[in-house]
């Protein structure tokens, strides 16, 4: 079992590496590359670091969507990662790519819930009745773990990698998409980077949703009305400089744009 002390420790060399701006060693070094809980731990000590200097949690990322990243780290399932307020950036917006640490882009499917999942362990029938609407989104990822060397651990423990996100104003109504098989194109400076599909994200999107929520319920903070959820990749990551700029479309959403400085 892990020592309370080593999750702290775990918790504090992220905390510190990305207050430098510096990336540091793995911690699975420090709590294992098999205890899921112990990570999460870790997460949370994070997160309630970030609530305590004012930062608001506006939702909740899907990470370790693809079945190929899943059979690389290990894993048979997914993870997930605390989104803040302010780490979202208006669509079309830009942001310094130096405050982030080794960052990478990718599109993904983003929802809303219209009521709280508080009552019983959802199901797909019950998250239906609480998402109405869907959107586009552009998640920029960073990982405090030099040169990305991660397992399951290391990236739970780091927010799932989570730095910042862009979502579209635009909400559309879910029969109005095509949720598996709706196509993806990201561009780079005008040149594709990355095309993909809806099924890409664990056959559908809304799978990946479901997870989360079932998560949140078995973790005793389910999830409520207003919570975002980004559902997980529908295609590669790009790696990202300054001076770039990605624009990414998916069937029956709207555009999604980003500029790095």
């Amino acid at each position: 079992m892990i020592n309370p002390s080593q999750i702290q420790e775990a918790a504090d060399r992220l905390w510190e590496a990305d207050s430098r701006g510096e990336v540091c060693n793995p911690v699975r070094e420090l709590i294992g590359t098999d205890d899921l809980e112990a990570a999460y731990k870790a997460q949370a000590i994070n997160t309630k670091r970030k609530l305590d200097r004012g930062e608001a949690i506006v939702g909740y990322k899907v990470g370790l969507t693809s079945e190929a990243i899943q059979i690389q780290l290990g894993v048979d399932q997914p993870d997930f990662g605390v989104l803040t307020d302010i780490t979202r950036i208006p669509n079309g917006g830009s942001m310094e790519a130096s405050i982030i640490l080794q960052p990478k882009i990718e599109t993904e499917i983003a929802f809303v819930l219209d009521r709280d999942l508080g009552d019983r362990r959802p199901v797909m029938e019950t998250l239906l009745d609480s998402i109405s609407k869907a959107t586009s989104c552009l998640e920029i990822v960073g990982s405090r773990i030099e040169n990305w060397d991660i397992r399951i651990t290391d990236t739970i423990a780091d927010n799932a990698s989570a730095s910042h996100f862009v979502v579209a104003d635009e909400f559309v109504n879910l029969e109005a998409i095509d949720l598996e098989g709706c196509s993806m194109e990201m561009t780079k400076n005008g040149e594709t980077v990355s095309v993909g599909k809806g099924s890409a994200c664990m056959g559908n999107p809304l799978n990946a949703a479901l997870w989360l929520a079932q998560t949140m319920f078995d973790l005793n903070t389910p999830m409520k009305a207003g919570d975002l959820i980004l559902a997980g990749a529908l295609g590669s990551m790009s790696s990202v400089q300054s001076g770039d700029s990605f624009v990414a479309t998916i069937d029956g959403l709207p555009s999604i744009s980003v500029t790095f400085d």
